[in-house]
């Protein structure tokens, strides 16, 4: 479980690096202007080469080599809701990178968030416990042995 955390915190500060960086880089590209062949040309050039979006890009990519390792490994249903505490720490980086205010209603949103993720962090070690029903699945319920197998 102790690598697990590691790998996850990991991956999970490098997903909150790439996705301020990579918002950075979007606001210094701008917006489409107008719907039309030459803006669509100035946003995808302007991006290609905007070395905060290739930055970006780089942490995302090692998040993502992250996600792949943990879920070789373990359950999705287990890791993918783990990957919602990178709301925190995505929040947090926009706080301390960017300066951007985060109300109380955001902060809370986050909060709710950390519990959910709390649970099913909990969820799986009460399915390892000793003696634990909860989380068997289907294969291991068939494999029992019934009254009627003699």
């Amino acid at each position: 479980m102790t690598r697990l955390i590691t790998i996850l915190l990991a991956a999970l500060i490098l997903e909150a690096i790439g996705v301020v960086l990579l918002a950075h880089g979007l606001r210094q590209v701008g917006p489409m202007e107008r719907a039309n062949w030459a803006e669509l040309c100035r946003v995808i050039r302007a991006g290609a080469t905007n070395g905060w979006i290739w930055t970006g890009m780089l942490f995302e990519t090692g998040f993502f080599i992250g996600l792949l390792v943990l879920i070789s490994k373990h359950d999705v249903s287990l890791i993918w809701p783990l990957t919602s505490l990178g709301f925190v720490l995505t929040t947090l980086a926009a706080r301390i990178i960017r300066q951007e205010e985060v109300t109380w209603l955001r902060w809370s949103g986050v909060l709710l968030i950390m519990t959910g993720a709390m649970m099913v962090g909990w969820s799986d070690r009460s399915r390892r416990a000793p003696g634990a029903e909860v989380g068997k699945t289907l294969a291991e319920e068939s494999a029992k042995p019934t009254s009627r197998d003699g």
